[in-house]
């Protein structure tokens, strides 16, 4: 699944880390440049992401997220 996205690269997570980390799964990467884009805490509930949508028709796009937020706290 792909998503149209705006980024904001004045920082981020250090991909090496992430990768090297057995508690960390990355869940969204930047087709663009392969940048970390989002991130969740293995055994734990906890996740981030680092992008807000601007596709069409709406801002519905990342409704996703704000369920799967609603289900951790449930």
């Amino acid at each position: 699944k792909s998503e149209i996205t705006t980024q904001n690269h004045g920082f981020g997570v250090n991909p090496d880390a992430v990768r090297a980390s057995v508690k960390v799964e990355i869940t969204h990467v930047n087709l663009n440049d392969d940048s970390i884009e989002g991130i969740r805490i293995k055994g734990k509930k906890a996740f981030s992401v680092q992008y807000h949508p601007e596709a069409t028709p709406g801002p519905h796009d990342s409704r996703y997220l704000f369920d799967d937020f609603m289900a951790m706290m449930g």
